[in-house]
């Protein structure tokens, strides 16, 4: 059982694991490896650093943080949870389950929205980003899950036990990760559109075949600070997480920082509010 686990290893996740591990603190970082930060072509607005490639300042960090002995897991997050039992949330990844008292989110902002027409039309009727948080609403009916991944096999098992049927459509992907989807009808077909009167009731694809839905839950890639957020009742705004003064979300013991929480997308914002969410940490014990 950890203090704090951190998802996310980029500016504000590394950031706050070398406050919380210099104040003694039983930390973890859970992380795909995959910070925004890598794909970064040339950063020369950063304090004290003339140039410096996006990928070189992200290994800088993660070089600074082993130095420090902070472990680091690579897995990715599907799900966090909250055991009222003994207060610890629960945080679980593809292959592992973790409890700490405090987690902070710092995985950034989710920038993998489909492109498909009728998307954003249908958003609130019929499309959803959170299956734990809608499933209710769609008992005993047909619904469909994009994507191709972890985290899509993860909303389609939320799904199972409540919908009438549950198809994982890929948009032209594989089934690429290792877990089993084998319970799941898969739907490799390239989407063209989803349509419907008011609310959601059809997507067509390229191919010109049509598949009845009454609606469709996005999960493509792995899942964003937003999404975790979600998923245990944080507040979100505009698809940024709402947080206090101290980097402290609506659900307490659960902070945000980075791009998660909007404004300024820079390196600079990130660093500061990982340190700002991990000393707001330390100060309550």
């Amino acid at each position: 059982m950890y203090d704090v686990i951190i998802i996310g290893n980029g500016p504000a996740g590394i950031s706050a694991g070398l406050y919380l591990k210099r104040a003694n603190k039983n930390i973890l970082i859970v992380s795909k490896m995959n910070s925004a930060l890598k794909k970064a072509e040339k950063i020369e607005n950063y304090y004290g650093v003339e140039s410096i490639t996006g990928d070189e300042l992200y290994n800088l960090g993660i070089i600074q943080a082993k130095r420090l002995n902070i472990p680091m897991e690579e897995d990715e997050v599907i799900n966090i949870g909250y055991n009222e039992s003994n207060k610890k949330f629960l945080v679980t990844t593809v292959n592992n389950e973790f409890e700490a008292s405090n987690v902070i989110l710092a995985t950034g902002t989710n920038r993998m929205t489909p492109k498909i027409k009728g998307i954003k039309d249908f958003e609130g009727k019929g499309v959803s980003y959170c299956a734990i948080c809608d499933a209710f609403f769609y008992k005993n009916k047909n619904v469909a899950v994009i994507g191709n991944g972890n985290y899509a096999i993860h909303e389609a098992k939320i799904l199972k036990p409540i919908a009438n049927s549950v198809t994982i459509l890929t948009n032209g992907k594989r089934m690429v990760e290792n877990r089993d989807s084998s319970d799941f009808d898969i739907d490799e077909s390239n989407i063209r559109e989803f349509r419907g009167n008011n609310v959601i009731e059809e997507v067509e694809f390229e191919n010109n075949n049509k598949r009845k839905i009454d609606g469709v839950f996005i999960a493509i890639g792995t899942a964003s600070s937003v999404d975790l957020a979600k998923k245990i009742g944080a507040l979100v705004k505009n698809n940024n997480i709402v947080i206090d003064e101290n980097m402290q979300t609506t659900v307490k013991g659960m902070y945000a920082c980075g791009d998660c929480t909007g404004g300024l997308l820079q390196v600079n914002k990130a660093v500061y509010e990982g340190a700002k969410a991990a000393l707001s940490i330390i100060k309550n014990k």
